[in-house]
């Protein structure tokens, strides 16, 4: 929360700033390799008119993420993409209100 409310519209947001403040925390990346890739995300995102809510934001966000894994080699851009496809999966077929759980990983 800050003085206007929630930062966070979606958990999901939430837990995209939480992994990769955890990841910069334990040494894995420099926060100015972060801020570079998320900048470009950013500019990206706005020469494609986005990039101005705060889903968008977290969308950039979530993107210079999954880059900064994909360039430190923390998952094989396969594996990352086969782990976004049982989410999605996962999320296509939970009933509405309930958990998103992967299978195997309850």
């Amino acid at each position: 929360m800050d003085e206007d409310g929630p930062v966070f519209d979606e958990p999901w947001q939430a837990q995209a700033f939480a992994m990769t403040v955890q990841m910069h925390e334990a040494g894995y990346f420099e926060w100015a390799e972060w801020a570079d890739i998320f900048g470009a995300e950013i500019e990206k995102a706005t020469r494609q008119g986005r990039g101005c809510g705060n889903s968008d934001y977290y969308m950039c966000w979530l993107s210079a993420f999954e880059k900064l894994m994909n360039e430190k080699q923390f998952v094989s851009e396969p594996e990352r993409n086969k782990r976004k496809q049982d989410w999605l999966d996962a999320h296509l077929h939970t009933p509405h209100g309930e958990p998103v759980m992967l299978k195997g990983r309850e």
